[in-house]
């Protein structure tokens, strides 16, 4: 796949060459060029620092761990830290992408090749005639395939606590692990997907031109799809909260629904129980040693045991 495009006067010229050819693009100043780094050299990351002379903190974050989505301002460049996001497995898979924008250049570093950039050039490629604002519609295919991976795996996660919630009423074991999974997964993608309105609003922000007016409508489209990702998300966590409680509320019903049946049975036996008991005594009583005693008894505890059950299917106890 290319790692390189170079883009004169709103056209796309050259794809694929050389990184180390950069920075003779960037000489005219009517040329915009984008370079993908993944897992950098030495050598790479030499160009960023001598080449296109970008700062040394913006350097070190980009090159760093767990950083949070945000919008660093330096006196010649942007930096953009966000995350690509991948659900699978009941997991949320995050690939941090740093991001320096220039006048004439856009630089994404990738730390793993988790993150495919193919959605981002077929953005690209579906909207030629917007190359004409340079490096703000480079940045813009960037962040609507990562704000669009948010918004699908939201969906899918979404999908996944519904199901699980219909699990729940049906009574099925074993939910209690994936309702935590789900819950550690919409822990993660929030992490990483709310704060992108700061970081669209950010950029849209008056005193920033980066984003011209014929871009602009397409930013604020970006934007939109992160709120409905926060507000998606923000609904899941209400459902995740619930989860929980309606797991111990079916539980509770089932209990209760056991305990009479429990209950119900227990009465039953007790009257074979409590016959038995009365005839095993070593005194005389009625049938005492009598042929017809032992009838009556047997007549007693089937007739007893049988008007128990009939009474107690009645009121749905069995």
């Amino acid at each position: 796949m290319s790692r390189t495009r170079l883009y004169r006067n709103g056209e796309l010229v050259d794809h694929g060459f050389p990184v180390a050819d950069v920075a003779r693009h960037l000489e005219d100043p009517g040329s915009v060029v984008w370079f993908d780094l993944c897992a950098p050299s030495e050598e790479e990351i030499g160009l960023l620092r001598d080449e296109l002379g970008l700062h040394e903190l913006a350097i070190e974050d980009a090159f760093g761990e767990r950083q949070r989505p945000k919008v660093d301002r330096y006196p010649t460049h942007l930096f953009l830290s966000v995350y690509a996001v991948r659900y699978a497995g009941h997991e949320i898979r995050t690939c941090e992408v740093g991001v320096f924008v220039t006048r004439n250049a856009l630089v994404t570093v990738r730390k793993s090749q988790e993150y495919d950039l193919a959605g981002v050039l077929h953005r690209w490629d579906a909207a030629p005639t917007l190359a004409k604002s340079g490096v703000g519609f480079l940045l813009h295919g960037l962040l609507d395939d990562v704000v669009d991976g948010h918004y699908a795996a939201a969906e899918q996660l979404d999908d996944d606590i519904e199901a699980l919630e219909d699990r729940i009423y049906q009574e099925r074991p074993h939910v209690g692990r994936k309702a935590l999974q789900l819950r550690r997964a919409l822990v993660h993608l929030r992490r990483v997907a709310l704060p992108m309105r700061e970081v669209l609003g950010s950029l849209l922000h008056r005193e920033q031109d980066l984003v011209d007016e014929e871009m602009k409508p397409y930013y604020l489209d970006v934007k939109d799809h992160t709120l409905f990702t926060a507000e998606l998300t923000e609904s899941m966590r209400e459902l995740v909260t619930n989860l929980r409680e309606a797991e111990v509320a079916v539980q509770g019903n089932r209990l209760n629904s056991i305990m009479k049946k429990v209950t119900s049975w227990a009465a039953i036996i007790a009257v074979p129980t409590a016959i038995s008991g009365f005839y095993g005594m070593n005194v005389p009583y009625p049938g005492f040693q009598q042929p017809w005693g032992v009838w009556v008894a047997t007549a007693g505890i089937l007739l007893l045991s049988y008007i128990l059950y009939v009474m107690f299917k009645r009121r749905d106890w069995l």
